[in-house]
This record gives structure tokens, C-alpha cells and sequence, in this order.
């Protein structure tokens, strides 16, 4: 049966004649813009399968192929088996670039960018790996916009690097709303091969807040659990912190609490001009070496404790102290100021004072 010629799209013709004489077409794009070519022409079916040298439900195939999609039904069309493959540049740069709007994700996971790309998502883990990129991880970041943060980082790490003779430099803060948790059941110890464990609900007791001064030269720590924190609390804790050190000049590094500014401290302070306050930049007391202590009493003494009252937790805070002490070290600063502030490197904008 004679076939009635293709009907060419406007402007195929000189684009499918191109293809055909393409150097840098791929050659099975040529020879299916030869077919539609041919079939323009209004030759049959088996003529032009004997003239291409394909099979004749192939010419018919790419004939309903060119009607249905034009020249661009002529491109092949992604085959099962083996995934396409990018390089690993290709999927960083996929990766880094955020999900489209209409997948609703905030970051891409392994399999849902594969699926995206068309690749395998052991390719895409891969490259992750190798590049080192964690799309499901996100962390915090805060700058001091502290108008004074050149002078107090200077001020403080000099206290560190190169602290006063015959002086005392005391870090001094407190953790406040420490709970006493006491688990619904019994933690299970440790075994080989299995952590200790225990209930993920609790019965929660009170709170205590610790107060602490950690010596900088020596890492002994004087400390105070009040069940308050307020000013009146910070104002004794510093009384004692005193009498600890009654016959030396103090320096302690602070924070920017309200509790340490208080007309209150101020009047004290005047007070007794052997100790000296050296404050550290808005929105920077990771600059106070005694939040590092904080973080181990934390780990080593509070995160894994039951207790069934305050006073069971404040006793729990005095033990880990006093072992402290027996085997305290000195907290070695080794960063310089000029290191830091490379590192901050922020226009200040804040009108903070002190």
C-alpha cells in the first residue's frame, strides 16, 4: 500500500539536511533525519528500509516519532540498565545549588538527587564523601557586632598569653537551670558491645545554678551551687571568689549578664580595686575559658546523672569538683588576638557598652 509523504514541520527540511551532513551529528540521529527525509519525499516504507539499512517497523517507528515530537522525537530516550553517569564535580555543583521549589525539601538527599539527576544514588554518596558535603547537617553561627570587640579580644587574650605578675586571671560565669532529672526507671550499665542506656522520660526535681571562678594558671575551680540567679547571687559568689584569693590582685574575665553589671557589683567593685574586670565582646563568651569547664562537668558529671533532688544534684556538682581539683591542669590558650579577629573580620554596627 502506498504511504502518503511525511509532512515536514516549518524549517525541519533545512534542519534535517544539516543533520545528515553533520561531521559532529551522532550517527543514528543522522540516519533517522535521512528516513524522515526520505519519507518526505513520499518514498514507501521499504524503500527507504532498503536504502538506510534498517527494518521496515523501524522507518515506521521514527515516521510516527517525527509526527508525534518533530526533530526533537528523533533523540534517543533515556534507556533502563545502566544509570547515565556525572562527574563528581557535576553532582557537587547539583548538590550545592538548592532543591527545586516544587519538591518542597530544604537539601537534597542521597536518593531524592539521583532521582533528580538520573544517576544511582551510590554515585551521588560518593562524591559527597569525597568532597566532604553532609546536606542533612547545619550548624550555628553568630558575629559579634560588639563596637569594642578589637579592644576586649586583645584585652582578654592578653590576659592568657601573657597574664600580669603576681596576679590571679580568674574566669568567672555560671550555668544556670542545671536539672535534677531522675529517670522513670533504672539506667542499664554498660555492657561489651552495648552503651548504657536509659528511659528517654524523666521526673524533673528543681534546679540549681552553678557558679564558678576557674584559675587560668591552674585549672582549680571555685564554685557555689545557689538555687537562684540573680545579681544578690552573683554578688556573694564574687565575695567568696575573695576570700579565696585574699592576698593577691584578681582579673577575672566575664560576660556581658545583666547580673554582672548591676549597680550593685559596680558600688562593690569600686570597692576593691585589687580585682579588676576584664568583659568579654557581646555575643563571644565562647572568649571565657570557664565555658570549656562548664562543657566538661556537663559531659563527665550532669548529662548521664539521676537524681531525686536538688540536693542530690548539688552534692553530684561538689564531688566532681573536688576530684577536679585534686587532678587540675592549667587551661592553655593558644590562639592570638590578631588570629581571632582575621577570623571575625565584621563591620560593627552594635552601640553595646561597658
Amino acid at each position: 500500500m502506498r504511504v502518503a509523504p511525511l509532512a515536514l514541520r516549518e524549517g525541519d527540511r533545512a534542519r534535517l539536511s544539516a543533520l545528515t551532513r553533520s561531521s559532529t551529528a551522532a550517527a543514528g540521529l543522522a540516519q533517522r533525519a535521512r528516513i524522515v527525509l526520505l519519507a518526505a519525499g513520499g518514498e514507501s516504507n521499504t524503500a527507504i528500509a532498503a536504502s538506510t539499512g534498517v527494518s521496515r517497523p523501524t522507518v515506521i517507528a521514527w515516521r510516527a516519532r517525527y509526527e508525534q515530537s518533530g526533530i526533537a522525537g528523533l533523540a534517543d530516550l533515556a534507556r533502563s540498565g545502566r544509570p547515565r553517569s556525572l562527574d563528581h564535580g557535576e553532582i557537587v555543583s547539583a548538590t550545592l545549588a538548592p532543591p527545586p521549589a516544587k519538591l518542597g525539601v530544604t537539601h537534597w538527599s542521597s536518593r531524592l538527587l539521583a532521582g533528580h539527576l538520573g544517576i544511582s544514588f551510590s554515585a551521588v554518596a560518593k562524591a559527597w564523601r569525597e568532597y566532604g558535603i553532609q546536606p542533612w547537617r547545619a550548624e550555628t553561627f553568630k558575629f559579634s557586632t560588639d563596637p569594642q570587640l578589637v579592644a576586649k579580644v586583645t584585652d582578654v587574650v592578653g590576659l592568657y598569653l601573657d597574664p600580669p605578675e603576681n596576679a590571679v586571671v580568674l574566669c568567672v560565669d555560671e550555668k544556670s537551670q542545671i536539672q535534677a532529672l531522675d529517670r522513670t526507671q533504672p539506667m542499664l550499665p554498660m555492657q561489651p558491645g552495648r552503651p548504657a542506656r536509659h528511659t528517654h522520660d524523666y521526673v524533673r526535681h528543681g534546679t540549681t545554678t552553678l557558679f564558678a571562678a576557674l584559675e587560668v594558671a591552674t585549672g582549680q575551680v571555685t564554685a557555689a551551687c545557689k538555687p537562684r540567679h540573680r545579681h544578690q547571687e552573683f554578688l556573694a559568689f564574687l565575695k567568696q571568689v575573695a576570700r579565696a584569693y585574699p592576698d593577691q590582685p584578681l582579673h577575672l574575665v566575664m560576660d556581658n549578664y545583666a547580673a554582672h553589671k548591676r549597680i550593685e557589683v559596680r558600688d562593690w567593685l569600686a570597692e576593691n580595686p585589687r580585682i579588676q574586670v576584664h568583659f568579654t565582646p557581646t555575643s563571644a563568651s565562647w572568649l571565657n575559658l570557664v565555658e570549656v569547664w562548664f562543657g566538661i562537668i556537663e559531659r563527665q558529671a550532669i548529662h548521664r546523672g539521676t537524681y531525686r533532688s536538688v540536693r542530690d544534684l548539688t552534692t553530684a556538682i561538689c564531688t566532681f569538683i573536688t576530684g577536679w581539683n585534686n587532678r587540675a591542669h592549667p587551661f592553655v590558650w593558644t590562639k592570638t588576638a590578631d588570629d581571632i579577629l582575621k577570623k571575625a573580620n565584621r563591620k560593627t554596627t552594635s552601640n553595646t557598652d561597658h
